[in-house]
């Protein structure tokens, strides 16, 4: 049992710092192609003390439910499950970045620029913020992947208060930039956030 037990956390927690690594990585690079590096800051590492706090309470989670609830680690199917989430996930988000590219920034821009333009093709057509809805999906999966339920629910909670304020917010801007094509476009297009029109 034990053999399997350590197996079972080898895999899980190498998956996990993969996860993160290319996930971090990627997105730094991708503002680099997109923007151009002279554009680009340490913020598109996408790392701030809140990121790091959750990532710590997670691995903590992890780590206290593999000492005393072992078998609850070993769930494979549970966690190929958040595995699968997480790779659905970054492939939304990496798509979104790709279709919009130079429209696709980290910081909410308040002033129209005269690259921006308003994306609504591709899996802009499906949902208004693919990149969130796969940050979403990435964020819950990452623990599922682990088999973390408390910090599942939290980081499902946390990451839709966290949307459910910065869709408006943002999309007051894009109302500004883009008047009524941006109207339109909400009317048609769901936001990717579950409850967040």
């Amino acid at each position: 049992m034990m053999e399997t037990f350590s197996d079972s956390a080898h895999r899980q927690l190498s998956q996990m710092l993969y996860t993160l690594l290319f996930f971090h990585i990627s997105e730094y690079l991708l503002a680099i192609a997109c923007h151009g590096k002279s554009k680009v800051t340490t913020e598109s590492l996408l790392i701030s003390k809140d990121y790091i706090l959750a990532m710590t309470f997670s691995v903590t989670e992890y780590l206290i439910g593999l000492y005393y609830f072992p078998t609850l680690k070993q769930n494979r199917s549970i966690s190929n499950l958040g595995l699968y989430m997480v790779i659905f996930g970054e492939t939304v988000r990496k798509v979104a970045i790709l279709t919009a590219k130079k429209a696709f920034t980290h910081i909410i821009q308040r002033y129209h620029e005269e690259h921006h333009k308003l994306i609504t093709t591709g899996i802009y057509g499906i949902v208004r913020h693919p990149g969130y809805t796969g940050f979403f999906i990435w964020a819950v999966g990452t623990q599922i992947m682990l088999c973390n339920p408390v910090s599942t629910v939290a980081f499902a909670i946390i990451t839709w208060c966290f949307f459910y304020n910065r869709i408006p917010y943002e999309e007051f801007f894009l109302k500004q930039f883009f008047g009524l094509e941006y109207d339109a476009y909400m009317e048609r297009v769901p936001s990717g956030i579950p409850f967040v029109k």
